[in-house]
């Protein structure tokens, strides 16, 4: 196990932003998963099967890996309680990379919750509902969106038909990045960013996926090579979200990197000012009018409603996510961070 040091980015306190306090992981793997179920239990995943837990509300962690799960990288993470959590692989299925695991003891133990060897699935995020329904989200497969859902709680995963499904664009999918291309809400809904496509798109579904509609959105996106188009989402209520991405080859471009709706997705339009970096992770903070992202340039807070951005922190981060005032990031080489709020 090899620990980090303590570091602290001290900002000004007329700023009023969050402090982030960079504690010890246990790791030295790149972490991209993370799921706080509230300001006390949170969960990270990445590199070489790694997984990591806290209890207290992040101070200290527990890092292990999953038996067996050396190759995977576990790119995302949905945990419903202090005990039980999902981990999602992203790779190529043809591989043998393209599993999920379940546990129900804190990691102590861990069962193959799925596992496909069909070509094209590369598994990018997972999320639950509740302790019993909950969907997984792949590249695309034969023109459409690979999306499993599941009603009894992992034991069982069963495809959406992919004619429910919108039709990809050339290039589309999704990215890996943080684990939040797809995002819940509620007992039935749920969205999901694309990119890689000549247009970023939203996908949203108000029935846990039975049907779907689609809305385009400004997030630059089209930029040649498939690196570009949205990498996190998040949803304040039903109506109020935002679209967070850019060109991960150019995590400084001055490019539309932030996209707002408020009406549950149907119709997008583009932060005023938003950061001239690359984001790949965003999460409301305590209220619709603020919120981080976290991305290889660092971390930006807004304190609008997402349409300016303020560069508050330097360090590359891959995801965040707030819980009852809590927040916490997750990044390479196991760095974790955490704060008592973002305001």
């Amino acid at each position: 196990m090899h620990k980090l040091s303590v570091l602290a980015l001290l900002i000004p306190p007329t700023s009023a932003l969050a402090q982030w306090t960079y504690v010890q992981s246990g790791t030295t793997a790149e972490l991209r998963g993370l799921s706080a179920v509230d300001d006390r239990i949170v969960w990270a995943s990445g590199a070489h099967g790694t997984f990591a837990r806290s209890v207290d509300g992040g101070r200290t962690w527990i890092a292990d890996t999953v038996p067996g799960a050396g190759s995977l990288d576990l790119r995302a993470v949905h945990a419903l309680n202090d005990g039980a959590a999902f981990l999602a692989s992203a790779g190529e299925a043809e591989k043998g990379l393209a599993r999920i695991f379940a546990t129900g003891d804190g990691g102590r133990h861990w069962n193959l919750s799925y596992a496909t060897t069909q070509k094209g699935v590369f598994l990018d995020a997972i999320a639950f509902w509740d302790v019993k329904h909950g969907i997984a989200l792949s590249d695309p497969v034969d023109s459409a969106f690979f999306v499993l859902t599941t009603a009894d709680g992992g034991r069982s995963w069963t495809r959406i038909a992919p004619a429910r499904l919108p039709k990809v664009l050339p290039g589309e999918a999704a990215f890996a990045a943080s684990g939040s291309a797809l995002v819940v809400l509620g007992t039935s809904q749920v969205w999901i960013g694309t990119g890689g496509g000549a247009r970023a798109r939203v996908m949203r579904s108000t029935d846990r996926g039975r049907t779907w509609s689609v809305s385009d959105t400004p997030v630059h996106a089209g930029g040649g090579g498939g690196a570009s188009g949205i990498f996190s989402l998040a949803f304040f209520d039903e109506n109020r979200g935002v679209a967070v991405g850019g060109d991960y080859t150019q995590p400084r471009l001055q490019a539309q990197s932030v996209a707002l709706t408020r009406d549950g997705g149907r119709n997008w339009f583009a932060a005023k000012a938003p950061p001239a970096a690359y984001l790949s992770g965003v999460a409301f903070a305590g209220s619709a009018r603020v919120l981080v992202g976290v991305g290889l340039a660092g971390t930006f807070v807004s304190r609008d409603s997402g349409q300016s951005w303020m560069h508050t922190d330097t360090v590359a981060m891959n995801s965040v996510r707030v819980a009852r005032g809590a927040a916490f990031a997750v990044g390479p080489r196991g760095r974790i961070a955490r704060a008592d709020g973002i305001r």
